[in-house]
């Protein structure tokens, strides 16, 4: 069994910026693929990031390109999430989740995720 629990989330203006860290237990995470993705009000989960076992391999959505950088410390069992340039259009529930077939890059389907968090708001104002 994996626990994931993520923290930093909050409220945050426009152009601002945000760390979430994903904090695993039980099991070490260092030979797991992790991702964030996320869930605004009345809409679907969607895909937000991935980052291969060993941080070779990372990949965003194209919404969040450029503004997000996901990042691992293996010896800490912690996946983060750096989010600058924040829009209102970010604010949603972030969710980290572990998909634990071991030295998998990743993927964009939360499906193939075998544990998640409980998630931690972030609500980006104009």
């Amino acid at each position: 069994q994996v626990q994931l629990v993520e923290s930093g989330g909050g409220l945050v203006q426009a152009g601002g910026s945000v760390r979430l860290s994903c904090a695993a237990s039980g099991r070490t995470i260092s030979s797991y693929a992790m991702a964030w993705f996320r869930q605004a009000p009345g809409k679907e989960r969607e895909f937000v990031s991935h980052i291969s076992w060993d941080g070779s391999s990372i990949y965003y959505a194209g919404s969040v390109k450029g503004r997000f950088t996901i990042s691992r410390d293996n010896a800490k069992n912690t996946v983060y999430l750096q989010m600058n340039s924040l829009k209102p259009e970010d604010t949603a529930v972030y969710y980290c989740a572990a998909e634990t077939r071991p030295f998998y890059s990743g993927s964009n389907y939360g499906a193939l995720y075998n544990y998640w968090g409980q998630g931690t708001q972030v609500t980006v104002s104009s």
